[in-house]
């Protein structure tokens, strides 16, 4: 594992790197549609849509960095904490202690109301983060276990994960938005059949397809960006808890309840510390499942968290 230091300046660098792939990505898949449309690269006269991919992808980008918490939040039915509430007071105090525990600035805190357990983060650096857990989360967990839930946010706060995932949630729409304006091109003003480029109709064929794809290339590029965080941000609530056995049980009662996140999306789903979709290839290993979950198996972290419980507690003993 690096240290906490070191992993900030590789997110950075992986957050540059992640925006200019975005941006090349969203240029192909424009410059694919305006081929196809007009049937080969001579033809084209306007590369409206590869015009229209730039703009997209840039103002997408800039929004993504300034505003994509506030996007998230609303898309997920966020609100303010009620300090009526002593559950939600709870809540505060714990992310105050957290925050002390890791050194952090007071993030913003969110509640969902949804009885599915699970808690996200978001924001673009530590000075602009919101936490957010939701009302089952706090109806099953011990104090214990909803500090490491917290610890386990900073922990993605602390690194800048977030800045990168947020990035992530809102320019996966952008490809999306895209492929589905193509599609309907295609479907309500027909595809020219020149091919004055001399390209051949299986190019073409390629071409349409990788068009038609390319929602599913983002969403993989974003869970394979996703999952390796998260065994990171349970090493961090380990660190700012030193009580890894709690993560590992809230990790538990998490994967006990089987009901889905009502408001979390595909687009959403990398920001939670558990899949809030409960879709079963999270809980596999193998290529497949690399390519295609969000998290790491939650068996998988449970014991790779006990086994942290078990070195600390001979520590203690000594």
């Amino acid at each position: 594992m690096t240290d906490i230091y070191s992993q900030q300046k590789r997110n950075k660098f992986v957050t540059i790197l992640l925006m200019f792939s975005f941006f090349v990505f969203a240029l192909i898949v424009g410059f694919a549609v305006d081929v196809y449309m007009n049937g080969g690269l001579r033809a084209i006269s306007l590369p409206v849509f590869t015009a229209a991919a730039a703009v997209l992808a840039a103002v997408n980008g800039m929004v993504s960095y300034f505003y994509g918490a506030g996007i998230v939040l609303h898309s997920l039915g966020a609100t303010a904490l009620d300090f009526t509430n002593p559950k939600h007071k709870t809540l505060h105090n714990v992310v105050t202690e957290m925050c002390i525990a890791s050194g952090m600035p007071m993030p913003k805190v969110y509640v969902i109301a949804d009885p599915a357990p699970n808690a996200f983060a978001a924001g673009r650096n530590p000075q602009n983060a919101s936490v957010g857990v939701t009302e089952g989360l706090l109806d099953i967990m011990s104090r214990d276990e909803l500090q490491a839930v917290i610890a386990h946010e900073l922990g993605h706060v602390k690194s800048r994960d977030i800045l990168t995932m947020t990035f992530v949630t809102v320019l996966l729409g952008t490809v999306s938005l895209l492929s589905d304006w193509a599609i309907r091109a295609w479907r309500y003003g027909g595809v020219r059949t020149r091919r004055k480029s001399g390209i051949p109709a299986l190019i073409m064929l390629f071409i349409g397809l990788f068009v038609l794809v390319s929602p599913i290339v983002s969403r993989i590029m974003a869970m394979a960006i996703s999952r390796n965080r998260e065994y990171q941000a349970d090493v961090s609530s380990a660190e700012f808890t030193r009580n890894p056995g709690a993560l590992a049980s809230a990790l538990s009662k998490i994967s006990g309840v089987s009901s889905p996140l009502k408001g979390a999306r595909r687009g959403t789903a990398h920001l939670f510390i558990s899949d809030p979709l409960r879709r079963k290839i999270d809980d596999r290993e193998g290529f497949v499942a690399d390519i295609l979950s969000t998290h790491p198996p939650i068996e998988r972290r449970i014991e790779r968290l006990q086994k942290m419980a078990y070195i600390y507690s001979r520590q203690v003993k000594k």
